[in-house]
């Protein structure tokens, strides 16, 4: 039997709304399902939190308002921070990609997420 986890793209305003929502949709209210992209691409790949035999969906209803949200005034500030905690040796790709996202250029937070989803093809449905 194929589990369907809704995400509500009306609670989406933010990288960390998504976080939560998509924690509670899988794991019920407080549930944890990552909170950053390489932990988010764990859960979703490797079992954590998900169904051991992969057997699961994700619909992600009023996805185009998550993609406003998850745009690039998003992706600016989530950069921005990024740019402010990461490695020295990383700073001139992630100012790159700062820049990029501040022309309205490049991959949004929306863009990272599904990306992720698409690792496991079948698995993200936008509704």
């Amino acid at each position: 039997m194929t589990m369907i986890y809704v995400l509500d793209a009306e609670r989406i305003h933010a990288l960390e709304d998504f976080w939560l929502v998509m924690g509670e949709a899988v794991n019920g209210p407080g549930g944890y399902f990552g909170r950053n992209l390489d932990a988010f691409s764990d859960c979703l790949t490797g079992g954590f939190g998900t169904p051991d035999d992969d057997d699961f969906v994700v619909e992600w209803h009023d996805h185009a308002y998550s993609q406003q949200a998850l745009g690039y005034a998003e992706t600016v500030r989530q950069l921005e921070i990024r740019l402010g905690r990461c490695h020295p040796t990383n700073r001139p790709s992630v100012a790159q990609k700062l820049a990029a996202a501040r022309a309205g250029e490049g991959p949004t937070v929306f863009d990272w997420l599904v990306e992720i989803f698409d690792e496991q093809p079948g698995v993200l449905v936008l509704c």
